[in-house]
Parts: C-alpha cells; structure tokens; sequence
C-alpha cells in the first residue's frame, strides 16, 4: 500500500477516535443515559474503593494501557482488581463498544460509564476466568493527548480457548503529573476486519 495514503488512513482513524472520545466526555447526562444499557436482572454492583494509582501504572501511555489488560484478567474465581483499574479513569470516562443489532441488522453501540461496565462484566469473567493482554500497538502522541491502538487476544481460562481477537483504542492524557484514561473504543476481528499487520508481531 502506498506509505502517503496509509498514513492519512491511519490519521484519520485517530481523529476519528478523540471525536468519539470528546463526544463521550461533552454529552449531557440525559444524552449518555440514552446510549447506556439497562440493569440487568440480578445483576450486582460492585462495590469499588477509590485508592491512589500506582506510580508506574500512569507513568506513560503504554504503562497505563498494560496495567488496564493486567487489571481485568485473571484466573477462574480470582477477584478483579478493580480498584487498581479505576485508578487509571478520568472520573468521566466512557467506553464505546459497537454491537450488531439483532432486530435491524445494523450497528449499535454501547456507551457505558466505568462503573456499568465493571456491574455488567465483574460476575462473568470472573467465574469463567479471563485474560485478555496486548498483542501488539502504535501511540500517535500530541503534547499532553494521544490515541493508543492496541491489538489484544482474549482467552477464556476456564477452557483454554482464545475466543476473540481485536483493537482496542485508547484515549489518554497527561494532567497532575500522571498519565489518565478518558475513554476506550475497541472493535472484534472478524473475516472482513483484520487486525492491521503493523499492530502484529513481526513474522
């Protein structure tokens, strides 16, 4: 591929995501509740202490984004660490997940806050055991902002089975003297959805 237009794709792509990132952080209350889905029957809520972020958990984009993966994976029963992953959010942060509408057929997305999407995910993965870590990235950094796309493979420990691949996009920025999370957006791999070569190991 020509190197001028893969690099304006992957430009655009990444003004793409901090225009999702804005919108999610500049949205009136009502406008988020719209796009939030709701509880679920029987679903509990997580209880989370707030504690101080670890140093080098925020001590760079690609610490922050390693120390997310290492704080919603673990072994079948073992708790989530919780409060160390809430210590990386921007009080305000959102993720966008886009779903497959089953009705329609078109997309959907799902906008949670940090807190409905602990409530929603905490009892599943924790049971089954999950592992979801960084296959490989690009940071495309500007002063104190910058996008973080990270490739990841998701395995379920309770079989063993790698059940999902993609792309996760993180928005960050540095304020305070530490590194914080403002929104993540990812996407699954799919057979007309391929992770990008340059965010997989080098063969």
């Amino acid at each position: 591929m020509n190197k001028k237009r893969w690099m304006a794709g992957m430009l655009a792509l990444v003004a793409l995501a901090m225009a999702v990132g804005a919108w999610g952080r500049t949205q009136a209350p009502s406008e988020a509740q719209s796009q939030t889905k709701p509880q679920a029957k029987g679903e509990q809520h997580v209880k989370v202490p707030v504690i101080p972020a670890r140093p080098e958990d925020v001590s760079s984009p690609e610490a922050i984004v390693l120390a997310d993966y290492e704080c919603i994976s673990g072994g079948v029963g073992v708790a989530r660490q919780w409060a160390r992953d809430l210590s990386l959010y921007d009080a305000n942060a959102r993720f966008f997940v886009t779903e497959k509408d089953e009705k329609t057929g078109g997309l959907k997305v799902w906008s949670p806050s940090w807190q409905e999407f602990t409530d929603r995910t905490d009892e599943e993965i924790t049971k089954g055991g999950f592992v979801e870590h960084e296959v490989g990235h690009k940071i495309y950094r500007y002063g104190n902002v910058a996008t973080v796309f990270s490739s990841y493979e998701g395995k379920k420990m309770s079989t063993g089975e790698i059940f999902g691949r993609g792309v996760n996009i993180y928005q960050v920025y540095f304020a305070g003297g530490r590194w914080w999370i403002s929104s993540v957006s990812w996407d699954v791999e799919h057979a007309i959805n391929e992770i990008p070569a340059d965010l997989l190991p080098a063969k």
